[in-house]
């Protein structure tokens, strides 16, 4: 907990007992891509716009979290395919779910309306898979993305000063986001896609702030991308880095998603699974992209992969990113099942700082 949190204490939402159950019997099964899957629907600007945006002045095609309005039915039976294929935990379509995210579209005001129904989306594919399996848990993760503006860099390389957004308002943006995933009833918190550790700082403050409000605190799930052979986010930071970062933040598990195939992906995993009090995860994509924008990894190339992290002791939790699709996350589900899970590390206390760099003290 936070040293402030010693005067407000904060209860425990009921997830996390269940949660801290699952995760010590085995390793534990996210789900896969939300935009691939949205893909093979084919959908039309009619579709994306439903009669209730109809005659709306903006184009919408492209704005997958609407959908959880206007054709959620969509968006039920990807999350429902993905239980099927063995996810323990699906995400909300909610990625982009923000005022900042949604300015595109000129759809800031209804911001809270599509996180509370992208939550319903995946609770009823969560009831459901649970109803045909009893005893099963599923549980629903509350997507929280990385914003397509960054407080740590310049969109003008004339003025490296300017930043198009301000800490108070990423604050702003990501404490009614994660009011509204609260409320529709969300499991779990997951900050993903992590490509600049400042805008990831500020949804965690925000998530702090609402705890504390609530005096109640959710499984908080952080998740960064790597985005190249260099190992660093887009920021700058290096793995460790990133971690003493956010570590303050006490996170259920931390983890590396998109960006990298899973093979690329392994020397970072190694590193935090070295220095992770924490859970890890682990959820790339199916390979990079290839000329035409494709994913080319099967099921089998990545089931192989994260059985390979596995049996090295290197993860809690695996799931797929851009390009996987339910049979990528039926293959990995089969090929983790019987391998022991990762026990988190006993870390010597120690002053640990970070800039680009960590530093130990």
């Amino acid at each position: 907990m936070f040293a402030k949190d010693a005067a407000i204490p904060l209860a425990e939402h009921p997830s996390f007992q269940a949660l801290r159950e699952l995760f010590a019997r085995r390793i534990v099964v996210l789900d896969g891509a939300m935009g691939s899957m949205v893909q093979t629907y084919g959908l039309s600007e009619a579709d994306f716009r439903g009669e209730r945006f109809r005659d709306f002045q903006h184009d919408l095609k492209g704005n997958n979290d609407l959908l959880c309005l206007t054709k959620p039915a969509v968006i039920e039976e990807i999350h429902a395919a993905y239980f099927a294929a063995g996810a323990d935990i699906v995400e909300t379509n909610s990625f982009s779910a923000t005022t900042i995210g949604m300015a595109d579209y000129h759809l800031e005001s209804i911001v809270t309306e599509l996180n509370h129904a992208a939550v319903d989306c995946a609770r009823r594919a969560a009831r459901a898979a649970e109803a045909a399996t009893p005893g099963r848990q599923c549980f629903v993760a509350g997507a929280i993305g990385p914003l397509n503006r960054t407080l740590s860099m310049s969109p003008d390389v004339n003025r490296p000063d300017y930043r198009a957004v301000s800490w108070a308002q990423v604050v702003a943006a990501y404490t009614q986001q994660v009011e509204a995933l609260i409320d529709a009833g969300a499991d779990l918190l997951l900050v993903e896609t992590i490509f600049d550790t400042l805008n990831a700082k500020a949804a965690l403050f925000a998530i702090d702030e609402v705890f504390e409000r609530r005096a109640l605190r959710l499984p908080v799930m952080v998740s960064v991308t790597i985005t190249d052979a260099s190992g660093r986010t887009l920021s700058g930071q290096t793995t460790e880095a990133f971690y003493n970062s956010i570590r303050h933040a006490q996170p259920f598990s931390v983890g590396i998603n998109c960006a990298l195939g899973g093979r690329a992906m392994r020397p970072y995993i190694e590193e935090l699974a070295r220095i992770a009090e924490c859970h890890v995860s682990c959820y790339p994509n199916a390979g990079l992209p290839n000329a035409f924008g494709g994913y080319d990894e099967s099921p089998a190339d990545m089931a192989a992969v994260l059985q390979e992290f596995a049996q090295a002791g290197l993860v809690n939790l695996v799931g797929g990113c851009c390009g996987s699709t339910p049979p990528h996350i039926r293959a990995i589900a089969a090929a983790v099942r019987d391998i022991p899970t990762r026990q988190p590390v006993a870390v010597t206390p120690a002053l640990r700082l970070s800039g680009l760099e960590p530093l130990l003290a």
